[in-house]
């Protein structure tokens, strides 16, 4: 009886003691080939479209400003024209007498300046707007009054206080860029959810880590809002009080070429202003996505 019992203890324990194989399976990475090509078709359903648009107008514009009597020059005559300020843009004579490099600088210079001054105070003054009730109505009428004076109105009134164009155009592009940035900031200090604010009371988050905490995090996507607004005044007032201070900056250099009647160098730094202007929208709107998490609209 003791040998059909272990033959079967034998016969059913078996099974058990084979183990099942395991098998590791690791993720398929697509092939480089794949992503080279995945990469490429993205990169062409941005590119193409913008540069066929783009050919076209020249197209057009070339075929218009061919015919005799045009009052503008065609795209290949402006080619022609600015060749050498195309091509050597770092040349400098002295005085004014410099490549569009050095003007643009100049420009920038002065954007920089004043853009960041309007940043600060304008972030500054837009929490103190959108925090107190009291800040918000004394100062949000004046405020909307102030945003709707044009930039060359305030450049007199700076030329009169300053007495310097350097100074004078810095305060042109801080006053033209402030107002958007106050706005905006404002209205995202305002708009912060008040679970955020009772949860800060209950932790007891003291004013300072309240505004590094919870107030800035959460208004920044209106607040870089207002910083993309302000970047794109502060270039366009600058443009335009240059074209009265004088000295170098690209605005001196349209309007000096407006003076001597060189229309395709006027075109030329128009282009440039542009692509310029595209930048440093593109520039804050990156910062903007980096610092928000990509909650701000690029």
């Amino acid at each position: 009886m003791n040998m059909p019992a272990t033959k079967i203890e034998v016969e059913t324990a078996a099974p058990a003691s084979i183990a099942a194989p395991v098998v590791a399976m690791t993720p398929k990475r697509p092939p480089r080939a794949e992503t080279y090509a995945r990469i490429a078709r993205e990169t062409a359903v941005r590119v193409i479209p913008p540069l066929v648009v783009i050919a076209l107008l020249l197209l057009v514009w070339e075929l218009v400003c061919r015919r005799a009597g045009s009052a503008l020059p065609p795209p290949s005559k402006v080619f022609k024209d600015t060749k050498e300020l195309i091509f050597d843009p770092f040349f400098d004579h002295g005085g004014i007498d410099k490549g569009l490099f050095w003007h643009l600088s100049a420009s920038l210079q002065r954007v920089a300046l004043g853009y960041s001054l309007s940043a600060i105070a304008g972030i500054a003054l837009g929490v103190l707007v959108g925090q107190s009730v009291w800040a918000m109505r004394g100062l949000d009428p004046l405020f909307q009054v102030l945003r709707t004076i044009p930039p060359l109105a305030w450049l007199p009134l700076s030329l009169a206080a300053f007495r310097d164009g350097q100074p004078s155009a810095i305060f042109v592009i801080f006053i033209t860029s402030i107002w958007p940035i106050i706005i905006n900031t404002a209205v995202g200090i305002r708009n912060i959810p008040q679970d955020y604010r009772n949860v800060a009371a209950v932790v007891q988050l003291n004013p300072l880590e309240f505004f590094a905490k919870i107030m800035i995090p959460a208004a920044a996507p209106y607040i870089f809002t207002g910083l993309r607004i302000g970047i794109g005044l502060s270039w366009l007032a600058i443009i335009a009080a240059e074209m009265l201070i004088g000295g170098v900056g690209i605005g001196f250099f349209i309007w000096d070429a407006w003076n001597s009647s060189h229309i395709s160098e006027i075109i030329l730094a128009l282009f440039y202003v542009g692509i310029v202007g595209f930048v440093l929208d593109r520039v804050i709107a990156g910062l903007g996505k980096i610092v928000t998490r990509g909650t701000a609209q690029g």
